[in-house]
C-alpha cells in the first residue's frame, strides 16, 4: 500500500513494505534536501547524519509491512568525520587511548608501508638475539631465587616478576617462529621448542595457527587470535552464555589458557602435512611435564609445584592474554568479512601500540611495539623500536597508540564483547542484561582513569 508520512523534518512517500527502498522526498519550501535509504541493520548507517532512535527502528524492522510511519526527529548537527582531529582526540580519551588513528586511504597497500621502512630493521643480529636469551634466562633464574627466599607476603611480587620473565621465553620462541631470530631455520625451531617447553606450549601448533593470525588479522571467522563473540553463541545455551560472559569479562586476562587448550592439542585442527611437526612439539611438551614436574614435586611437594611453576605460569598467561587483547581489541577497531577486509588497514589501523612500564617491556622484548611486527613479522624484536620510529614519521596520523591504563582495560572488558556489523562490538549488558552481572560489577569496580 502506498502511503505518505509526514514528520517535522521529512515527507516520506512510497510503499513502506519491508526491504523496499524509501524515498524521502525533497521538501524544498523548508530547505530540506532529499535522502534515499533502505531498511538496513543500522538506521544511522542508512541515514547518515540523521539519527533514528533504536527502539523505534527495531519496531519498524519487526514489521514486514508498514502502512504509515511517523517518526518525530529534530534536526541534528552533522556527525563528526572519522578524520576530524578533535573528534578522534575525544574518542581516544573516552577509550583510554593516547591517539586513535585516522582511516588509512584505500589506495595504500601493505607493500607501500613495508617499503617505507629502513632496510636495516630487517637485519638479524646474532649478538642481540642471544642477548635477549641471556636476559630471559637470567631474569627467570633471579625470579626463582626470589620465590625461594621471599616471605609469603612478598610472593605475589616474586611471581609477577617471574611470570613476566618467562613471557620473554615466549617472545623468543615467537621470533623463532617468524624466522626473525637466526639465519638457520633448524636452529630457530630448536630454540623455539626449548623456549616454549617451560610454558607447556607446543611450538609448531602455535606457529601454524599464529601464521594465520598474521595473514588474516581481524578478519571475521579466519583470525585465530581474539575474536568477538557471535550472537548465535550467546543464544545457543545458558551454560555457554555464562561461560562467555565470565570469560570475556572478569576472566579475560587469563583467557589465553582456554585458547591454548582449544587450539594446540587437537590433531584434527591441522593439515596432514603439519601433523608430524605437531607431534614433535607435543612430545617435547609432554616430556617436560613428565620429567620436570615430578622433579619439582619430589623436591618441594605439590605446594612447591604451585609456588615455583604454576603461579609464574599464570603470570605468563596474564601477559599473554593482556598483550593480545590490547593489540587488536577496541570499540573503534572492526573485524571485517573477507570480501571487505583490507590488509594494510587491518595491520596498520587495526593494531595498537601500547606502552607499558619499562621493566615489563625489557623482560618481554618489546612485544608491545606491535604495529611494525604486523607490518612485517620478519622484523626482529630488537629492531621493533627503530621500525616504530619510521612508522611514526611516515604514517603517524594513522596509528592507534595507548599507554596501559585502567580505562583502556575497562573499555575492553566491559564493552568489546559481541560482534555487531555496525557498531563493531556490543556489550553483553545490552544483549543479556539479566545475566551480565559480572560485566556490571567490572564497570563499577574498575577505575575509570587513564
Amino acid at each position: 500500500m502506498a502511503s505518505t508520512a509526514v514528520d517535522p523534518l521529512f515527507v516520506i512517500k512510497g510503499n513502506l513494505s519491508y526491504r523496499t527502498p524509501i524515498q524521502l522526498a525533497p521538501f524544498r519550501a523548508s530547505g530540506i534536501s532529499c535522502i534515499n535509504f533502505q531498511f538496513q541493520r543500522s538506521c544511522q548507517k542508512s541515514l547518515g547524519n540523521v539519527t533514528l532512535h533504536h527502539d523505534k527502528w527495531m519496531a519498524m524492522r519487526r514489521s514486514k509491512f508498514l502502512q504509515h510511519v511517523v517518526v518525530p526527529m529534530a534536526p541534528t548537527a552533522p556527525s563528526p568525520a572519522a578524520d576530524d582531529p578533535d573528534y578522534l582526540k575525544k574518542l581516544a580519551e573516552s577509550y583510554g587511548f593516547q591517539q586513535i588513528g585516522e582511516p588509512l586511504p584505500d589506495d595504500v597497500t601493505l607493500r607501500d608501508i613495508i617499503t617505507s621502512l629502513p632496510k636495516k630493521v630487517f637485519d638479524i643480529d646474532d649478538m642481540k638475539a642471544w642477548g635477549s636469551v641471556l636476559i630471559s634466562v637470567t631474569s627467570y633464574v633471579l625470579g626463582i631465587f626470589m620465590i625461594a627466599k621471599a616471605p609469603w607476603y612478598l610472593l605475589p611480587l616474586a611471581w609477577a616478576w617471574t611470570g613476566t620473565a618467562i613471557t620473554g621465553f615466549f617472545v623468543i620462541g615467537h621470533d623463532c617462529a617468524h624466522r626473525s631470530f637466526a639465519r638457520n631455520k633448524l636452529l630457530e625451531d630448536i630454540v623455539g621448542t626449548l623456549a616454549f617447553m617451560p610454558l607447556i606450549y607446543p611450538y609448531e601448533p602455535w606457529r601454524f595457527k599464529h601464521d594465520q593470525h598474521h595473514a588474516k588479522t581481524n578478519m571475521l571467522h579466519e583470525d585465530t587470535a581474539w575474536h568477538p563473540v557471535w550472537k548465535e553463541d550467546i543464544e545457543a545455551s545458558p551454560t555457554l552464555r555464562k561461560a562467555l560472559i565470565f570469560g570475556y569479562g572478569p576472566f579475560r586476562t587469563f583467557m589465553s589458557i582456554a585458547h591454548w587448550l582449544l587450539w594446540h592439542f587437537d590433531l584434527k585442527k591441522f593439515r596432514q602435512s603439519e601433523v608430524n611437526r605437531v607431534m614433535i612439539s607435543l612430545s617435547a611438551v609432554f616430556a617436560f611435564m613428565g620429567v620436570v614436574w615430578p622433579l619439582i614435586i619430589y623436591k618441594t611437594g605439590i605446594a612447591g609445584w604451585v609456588k615455583f611453576w604454576l603461579m609464574p605460569w599464570m603470570g605468563y598467561h596474564f601477559w599473554m592474554s593482556t598483550f593480545t587483547i590490547v593489540h587488536h581489541t577496541a570499540p573503534h577497531i572492526p573485524f571485517q568479512p573477507s570480501n571487505e577486509w583490507n590488509a594494510a588497514q587491518a595491520q596498520l589501523n587495526g593494531t595498537v601500540h601500547c606502552d607499558y612500564p619499562r621493566w615489563i617491556e625489557i623482560l618481554c622484548h618489546d612485544i608491545n611495539v606491535h604495529i611494525p611486527h604486523h607490518i612485517s613479522p620478519r622484523i626482529p624484536s630488537y629492531n621493533l623500536r627503530a621500525a616504530q620510529e619510521s612508522l611514526d614519521k611516515n604514517w603517524g596520523k594513522y596509528l592507534n597508540k595507548a599507554k596501559w591504563n585502567w580505562r583502556l582495560m575497562r573499555t575492553i572488558m566491559t564493552t568489546c564483547h559481541i560482534y555487531d556489523e555496525d557498531e563493531n562490538y556490543v556489550s553483553f549488558e545490552k544483549v543479556s542484561p539479566e545475566e551480565s552481572q559480572p560485566i556490571s560489577f567490572l564497570r563499577k569496580v574498575m577505575p575509570d582513569y587513564a
